[in-house]
């Protein structure tokens, strides 16, 4: 059953999920930083805060996050085609994967970031140091292990958005667990795909979790 051309489609799968994975989250990241950053400076307890930023980006993460991600792929597809020229395949998936994906990292970030002990902060600003120095010099220094195990968590939650793509036609392993595993009845390549995912799913896992814990200075 398994013959070079079945082996060869999934090989191909295994590279589209993870260029789709890997691309979208580097590029969320592009773009939830600096939204995660706002949110923690503008926010009441913040370095500056500001009411009418900090709600505007609040409402913009609460409102895609609220929409069901294979609702959001679907109703981008306008989008999708306007920015990518197609609504299918790896590369126009990547677009909702986007944008699903950095109002969560915003969270994430805002998270990681709001976890920073205040007295460090004080600490930094009895010596002078500006907005920018604490945001690059404390904040993120300081949170970066947590920001490293949100980086995973999220890399992961894309991986499966990525293979939930494949319903309607987004490339990757989960369009061929759609197209031979529920189209066409074959359960052996469906169970392959989803092998595949979870030892994906777990290198990722694993991988970030060893980058975290060398990066916590608490248990050196």
């Amino acid at each position: 059953m398994f013959d070079e051309k079945v082996i060869a489609m999934l090989l191909e799968g295994i590279r589209d999920t993870l260029y789709m994975t890997l691309v979208s989250t580097i590029v969320g990241y592009v773009i939830g930083l600096p939204m995660g950053i706002v949110l923690n400076v503008t926010r009441e307890e913040g370095l500056n805060p500001n009411k009418i930023v900090y709600r505007i980006i609040d409402f913009i993460c609460n409102i895609i996050r609220s929409v069901p991600f294979l609702i959001l792929l679907i109703l981008l597809i306008p989008f999708t085609r306007l920015v990518a020229g197609k609504s299918y395949g790896s590369t126009a998936t990547i677009v909702p994967l986007v944008i699903c994906a950095a109002p969560y990292i915003a969270r994430v970030v805002e998270s990681s970031l709001n976890e920073v002990d205040a007295g460090v902060i004080e600490a930094a600003k009895s010596m002078g140091a500006s907005n920018i120095q604490i945001i690059f010099k404390v904040l993120l220094v300081e949170a970066k292990t947590s920001l490293i195990t949100g980086a995973t968590i999220t890399t992961g939650i894309l991986l499966g958005y990525s293979a939930m793509s494949g319903t309607v036609g987004g490339g990757g392993l989960g369009d061929i667990a759609v197209r031979y595993g529920y189209y066409r009845w074959q359960t052996d390549i469906m169970i392959v795909t989803v092998i595949l995912l979870i030892v994906i799913f777990q290198i990722i896992q694993n991988l970030g979790t060893f980058i975290a814990a060398r990066l916590d200075h608490r248990k050196k």
